[in-house]
C-alpha cells in the first residue's frame, strides 16, 4: 500500500539562531538570540517528510505525546501526507530538543530530552502495517523495536534501510538486521577502529553483504556496492542550519533506491537533498521539494 514505512523517532525542536558558536569564555560566552522558532523534526519524522515531499507514500510508526507538542507533530506530519494511523499516542510529553545554531556556519548543538514512556516496544509493532510498504526504514532510537521491525520486513522480502548514529551493545545486531545500513560519519570508525571511511566499510563488509553507506557531512557520502566504492562529494551551499540534513539525505537515498537508480546517482541526489535542506532553519522546515534538489544538481 505504501512506498515507505518508517519506524522511529520524532521531535519538536526549539531552534535558537545565535551570532556565533557558544564558548565557555570570551565574547561568545553570553549572546543574544538572533531568532527563535519552533520547528518539527526527529530522525524518522524528517526522513519520511522528505520521502513524502518527493512524491512517495509513507506511513509512520512511532510514539508521540499527548501534549500540545505531540498534537502539533501529528497534525503537521498528516498535513505533509504521512499516514499516522499507526502512530502510538502515550500519556507523556512529546520528545523535544533545544537547538543552538551558529548563523555563521549553520553548525548546531542539540540538547534533547525524551520521556521514558515514549519508548516504542517491539511487541507493539503491528506486523501487517510494518510489512505494508515497498521498503522499511528504521532508526536506532528504540533499538529492540527497530530490530524486530527490520526482521519482520526482511522475512517479508522487503529491503530495510537504517539511520545508525549511536553505538551501544545492540548496534551490531541492528546492522545485521537491516539490508542497507546507512551510518553517520563516526560510526564505522568506532565499530572497526579504522579511521579511513572506505577501509572501515570494507572491514564491515566481512559481516554484511548488502550495500553499505556512510554520510560524511559537508564532504558528501561514500557507499560500498559489492567491492566497488562510490564516493559522491557534497554540494557547496550557504548553510543556515544543518539540523536534519542526515535525515533528509536518507529520504533522498530511499527515493533513488525505489526508483532503481545506480548507486552513484542515488548518492548524488541524496547529497543534493541534504545540501538543500541546510539552506532553511529547522528540520522539517528544511525538507526540500524535488525542484530545489534539481536546481542544485543542474
Amino acid at each position: 500500500v505504501f512506498d515507505v514505512v518508517g519506524i522511529g523517532a520524532n521531535s519538536v525542536d526549539f531552534v535558537n539562531l545565535l551570532p556565533g558558536y557558544p564558548q565557555q569564555q570570551g565574547s561568545f560566552a553570553k549572546m543574544r538570540i538572533r531568532e527563535q522558532t519552533i520547528c518539527l523534526g526527529g530522525q524518522m519524522a524528517t526522513a519520511l517528510a522528505t520521502c513524502a515531499s518527493l512524491g512517495l507514500t509513507t506511513k509512520y510508526i512511532g510514539a508521540t505525546g499527548t501534549d500540545d507538542n505531540g498534537r502539533r507533530l501529528r497534525q503537521e506530519l498528516t498535513r505533509r501526507g504521512v499516514d499516522m494511523a499507526d502512530a502510538v499516542i502515550r500519556d507523556a510529553p512529546n520528545q523535544f530538543a533545544v537547538i543552538l545554531v551558529d548563523e555563521s556556519s549553520g553548525e548546531r548543538i542539540v540538547l534533547w530530552d525524551r520521556n521514558e514512556r515514549l519508548g516504542l516496544r517491539a511487541r507493539e509493532l503491528p506486523e501487517e502495517a510494518v510489512c505494508s510498504g515497498r521498503l522499511v526504514h528504521v532508526d536506532d532510537v528504540d533499538q529492540a523495536a527497530a530490530i524486530s521491525g527490520a526482521e519482520l520486513a526482511r522475512q517479508a522480502g522487503l529491503p530495510v534501510t537504517s539511520d545508525i548514529d549511536r553505538l551501544n551493545d545492540r548496534t551490531e545486531q541492528l546492522i545485521g538486521a537491516v539490508t542497507i545500513p546507512i551510518f553517520a560519519e563516526h560510526v564505522p570508525e568506532h565499530l572497526t577502529g579504522i579511521k579511513d571511511p572506505e577501509r572501515a566499510l570494507r572491514k564491515l563488509r566481512q559481516k554484511h553483504d548488502g550495500l553499505l553507506c556512510v554520510t560524511l557531512g559537508a564532504r558528501g557520502a561514500l557507499a560500498l556496492d559489492g567491492d566497488v566504492p562510490h564516493y559522491s562529494p557534497g554540494f557547496k551551499v550557504h548553510a543556515v542550519d544543518t539540523t536534519g540534513a542526515g535525515d533528509v539525505f536518507r529520504g533522498g537515498f530511499i527515493y533513488g533506491l525505489l526508483n532503481g537508480w545506480p548507486t552513484e546517482r542515488v548518492l548524488r541526489f541524496a547529497n543534493a537533498a541534504a545540501a538543500a535542506s541546510c539552506m532553511t532553519l529547522g528540520a522539517l522546515n528544511g525538507v526540500p521539494e524535488r525542484a530545489q534538489i534539481e536546481r542544485l544538481l543542474d
